[in-house]
């Protein structure tokens, strides 16, 4: 930093001064105590010179202690540090603007930089309670946290589910539920007020999965409470939005009229799928009909006739008659990630045409199990049982959808083969559960086979919100991927805002933006020429559990012990003076009386 004008006037003063006295004291006549004042003069200028520009030195802060309380702390946790540290320990209390109007025990910090802003020489601040949210931590730069537990926690420690999913598809919410008494407790799920599913844990704790089949397109907001004695203990909101079925492009293949496809067929048209539908009826001849869809030759399968379609669902006896030009064609069409093929095992082996059976192999099972109903498993499946005359057997990289449950056999399986998926069934007749009116059950289990079986969607632009627990007044971090678009999206809510991006240097197809909410409940994400995406803002006291987990794990590199010494935080400041300008008066002092001595 430049010095100023008076700096070196002055400086240029006192040296001339100094020698202006040593001259002096060197050409008097009288020798006696010449030494003296040649001192003298050059301590008078010095203490002239320090007393404007006085030296600085390092000093260490004072180690500062604060507290601040969070929600359920202890309030014999606040009295033991107020007894070690002293009753005139700064206290807090962190609240969120939304409530600090009702908190006038305590001052009130919305935010740890307005506490850092009020105590500048803060060093460890000791955090009672649950904790802040852990994106507020940065703020706290050099300052380190002691953290002391709040009470013992009653509520969902942890949760996730399936924050989109498709229509026909199981809302699973899962998680551990952590109770202070050793009694059944009952976890329920909600829609509307009616529930729709609970599970008992006999302890009072331990892990839970419930589950749940909207039945509309929307978004919805369930919850899931836990309830002992029959008194609520805590609720929790379960937003989730509920996506249109993908339509997809169906072409069904069978040897004889048959009620297993008749049914799917039936099924999938009432759903909007383009299904077309060809069934030998004699030697020769063969019927075709098409939903959703315009009529076309579907009489041989042709490489541009496999491109107009997602899924060919054929039994094993057709797949095994077909020519060999148009075996060519299928597997080509397959291994190019064109089409997916469903394969329905109605022969003691499968045919050379299906891709990648030598990893699927058909295994018939014993008399008394094919005559009985057996259970099965699949990912969100219901209660379901069904005659599975014949059993997979894998190998390679071929991987089971459908189980039988309890048991390792394979009832339906998958195989990838090039870009595409093969998928073979043993299991035969499903339309039964549609007679005994078990819907939910012959739609899961189809939606499991088509979604194996289905080439992915080419990627779409689409928003990834980083942040699991979305909270009012608090950053969150949206990830778009897709081109960088011309126009800033905006979110939709009580005031509408942009969202300015900011594309990844590395990787172009990724931007981010970050939005501050101010409400709870739905904001709608809006980008030009991309479909809208919902972001669910819960509010401060939702799921404070697994926030608090967070919480722990985020506070690791500004966490210090409370006996811990710190690092003594140094500051510059000039010393007093008051010393320097006694030095003046007293060389002065002195130049004055040894004259008149």
């Amino acid at each position: 930093m430049p010095k100023p004008p008076i700096y070196y006037v002055l400086l240029a003063g006192c040296v001339l001064l100094a020698l202006g006295l040593a001259l002096a004291a060197w050409r008097r006549p009288d020798a006696r105590r010449r030494s003296a004042r040649l001192l003298a003069g050059i301590l008078a200028a010095a203490g002239l010179w320090l007393t404007a520009y006085p030296p600085e030195r390092s000093v260490a802060e004072p180690q500062a202690e604060a507290i601040l309380l969070t929600t359920h702390y202890q309030p014999d946790t606040l009295r033991a540090l107020l007894a070690r540290f002293g009753a005139r320990t700064r206290i807090w209390r962190y609240a969120p603007a939304t409530y600090s109007a009702t908190l006038n025990d305590t001052p009130i910090v919305a935010s740890l930089t307005t506490l850092r802003e009020q105590m500048p020489a803060l060093r460890r601040l000791h955090v009672l309670g649950q904790g802040v949210p852990a994106a507020t931590l940065p703020a706290l730069d050099s300052v380190r946290l002691v953290r002391h537990g709040g009470s013992a926690f009653t509520g969902f420690r942890a949760a996730h589910w399936n924050r989109q999913l498709e229509l026909g598809k199981s809302l699973v919410v899962e998680g551990y539920f952590a109770g202070r008494e050793t009694k059944p407790t009952w976890v329920r799920l909600q829609v509307a007020g009616t529930p729709r599913d609970s599970v008992r844990l006999p302890s009072g704790q331990g892990r839970f999965q419930l589950r749940y089949v909207p039945r509309a397109v929307g978004r919805l907001v369930a919850t899931v409470s836990g309830r002992q004695n029959g008194r609520e203990l805590v609720t929790e909101p379960v937003p989730a939005e509920v996506l249109p079925t993908r339509p997809l492009r169906v072409l069904l293949l069978a040897a004889t009229p048959s009620f297993e496809l008749k049914f799917l067929k039936n099924y999938l048209a009432a759903r909007q799928h383009a299904v077309a539908w060809r069934v030998g009826i004699s030697r020769g001849l063969t019927q075709t009909e098409f939903s959703n869809q315009s009529a076309t030759d579907i009489s041989r399968l042709t490489p541009a006739l496999l491109v107009r379609y997602d899924v060919l669902i054929a039994e094993a006896g057709v797949l095994a008659a077909l020519p060999g030009a148009e075996a060519q064609a299928l597997r080509a069409a397959q291994r190019n990630g064109n089409i997916g093929l469903v394969v329905l095992a109605d022969v003691a082996s499968l045919p050379a045409t299906v891709p990648g059976r030598t990893t699927l192999r058909l295994v018939a099972q014993s008399g008394a199990a094919a005559a009985r109903p057996q259970r099965l498993a699949w990912p969100e499946a219901p209660a379901a049982t069904a005659l599975v005359p014949t059993t997979l057997a894998l190998s390679g990289t071929a991987r089971p959808l459908v189980t039988l449950t309890g048991a390792t056999q394979a009832v339906v399986a998958s195989q990838r083969s090039g870009a595409g998926n093969v998928v073979v069934s043993a299991l035969l007749e499903t339309y039964p559960w549609l007679l005994q009116n078990a819907t939910a059950t012959y739609s899961s289990y189809w939606s499991c086979l088509l979604t194996a079986a289905a080439p992915p969607l080419t990627p779409a632009a689409s928003w990834l919100i980083t942040e699991p627990w979305p909270r009012p007044h608090l950053p969150v971090v949206l990830r778009r991927t897709g081109n960088f678009p011309n126009k800033s999206p905006t979110i939709a809510a009580a005031v509408p805002t942009q969202l300015p991006l900011q594309q990844d240097a590395t990787l172009p197809e990724w931007s981010t933006a970050t939005y501050w909410p101010t409400a709870t409940g739905w904001h709608q994400v809006q980008a030009t020429g991309q479909p809208a995406q919902w972001l669910y803002v819960f509010g401060e006291k939702d799921w404070l559990g697994p926030e608090t987990q967070r919480w722990e794990q985020a506070t690791q590199p500004w966490l210090v012990g409370t006996n811990q010494a710190l690092p003594a935080l140094m500051r510059n400041e000039p010393w007093p003076v008051a010393w320097f300008f006694v030095l003046f008066v007293l060389a002065a002092g002195f130049l004055w009386l040894e004259e008149k001595l």
